[in-house]
């Protein structure tokens, strides 16, 4: 669920003319438009990249995103990605965003996730609890060229193959495997009908099975280990971790800055049972947004606790929540995040969002982006 608060950023002069209706086209035309836009910018237009003489301080531009988030939270942001120069390029997305928007584009619109770096993919359970890889931050999606998302996880690959040792030929090779595999699985979704491309997915199991022959032992044993720890991962885990009891009742363990209760960051007056009446109204209005059965789920679960979360790395300084809530017992656990949305990064360079609210904009595009998507993923929109 998400929250929207923040004003755009100031926005850029470039717009990019986007042909969104491919995918009307049969085949034949599909292809006669791929090769007018190749005719049009070539592959090796994308070959260089030369700054402009007034390209945007990529400093200044995160000193003014960090205008709209929670000031006491920036120094940690910064903190993060002063790390390494892959947590740098982490939290980036908006200097990123300024220097793709320099770049020649073929035209062809896709719904772009807008920060698809090599972290922001990952393993996660599906409903029906199978194992999948996918994207997993959805922050900064939006309409927008295709090449921006490939070029953007090619040159993490780079950074973080650079931060690892890896010598120059290696990285080459890594980044030239990842394009190569992306322009493979391009070429067989031409091949298949709509709703075998809708349909498609990254299952762990099969992806296992077509790799096991490339992997090293030590390889197969940190796979089988990553794979492991993901399918023991569930709300109990969880609960553990982030939970102990108060007078009989679940409450979140305080971990200031990083973890602060909703407790402590109210004044001592304030009445916490008109505090949850206030939130339970709020969710609510959430669940407006969520198909009929995945209403009637959550409506069985109450409110118990809340805490200010600090995830990630360009997320921080945004408000970012962990919803404690308890259904037929305390072992009962659902833990939900409710992270704020500012408009996307790309909005400055692209045409703005079609929809009035950042969370909805948000949703639609990880509901059209994921093959497999969160069940109770919703909106609403709060002040204060």
């Amino acid at each position: 669920m998400s929250v929207l608060t923040a004003e755009a950023p100031p926005r850029g002069t470039q717009r990019y003319q986007l042909d969104s209706e491919v995918g009307r086209l049969n085949p034949a035309e599909r292809a006669a438009r791929g090769k007018t836009a190749r005719a049009e910018v070539p592959r090796d237009s994308h070959a260089m990249f030369d700054p402009p003489p007034d390209r945007p301080d990529p400093i200044g531009l995160l000193e003014e995103q960090g205008k709209s988030r929670v000031p006491e939270l920036v120094p940690v942001r910064y903190g993060r990605m002063m790390v390494s120069p892959f947590t740098f390029f982490r939290g980036a997305a908006l200097p990123t965003a300024s220097d793709l928007a320099t770049t020649p584009v073929s035209g062809l619109a896709v719904q772009a996730c807008g920060d698809a770096h090599l972290s922001n993919f990952g393993l996660f359970g599906s409903a029906e609890r199978r194992l999948v890889f996918d994207v997993n931050d959805f922050d900064e999606t939006l309409p927008g060229p295709w090449e921006w998302d490939v070029k953007r996880l090619a040159a993490s690959l780079e950074v973080a193959a650079r931060g690892n040792g890896f010598a120059g030929k290696q990285r080459r090779e890594i980044v030239a495997a990842a394009v190569a595999r992306y322009r493979q699985a391009m070429r067989g979704f031409a091949g298949m009908t709509n709703l075998q491309v809708w349909y498609s997915h990254m299952d762990m199991e099969q992806m296992r099975a077509q790799f096991d022959a490339q992997l090293r032992p030590q390889q197969r044993k940190m796979v089988d280990k990553g794979l492991s720890k993901a399918r023991t991962r569930d709300s109990m885990e969880e609960l553990a971790k982030l939970c102990h009891a108060v007078d009989g009742q679940p409450r979140i363990i305080a971990d200031p800055p990083l973890l602060v209760p909703i407790e402590d960051l109210i004044p001592d007056q304030t009445d916490r049972a008109a505090l949850e009446a206030q939130f339970t109204g709020l969710i609510s209005k959430y669940r407006r947004t969520l198909e009929t059965d995945r209403s009637f789920l959550l409506e069985q679960f109450r409110f118990a606790d809340m805490a200010l979360k600090v995830v990630g790395v360009g997320s921080v300084g945004t408000r970012v929540w962990i919803v404690l809530m308890v259904g037929r017992d305390d072992n009962d656990p659902l833990l939900m995040q409710v992270k704020q949305a500012q408009p996307s990064v790309l909005e400055s360079y692209l045409s703005p969002s079609v929809y009035e609210n950042a969370g909805e904009r948000v949703v639609v595009g990880q509901r059209l982006m994921q093959a497999t998507g969160d069940i109770l993923l919703g909106w609403l929109h709060a002040v204060g």
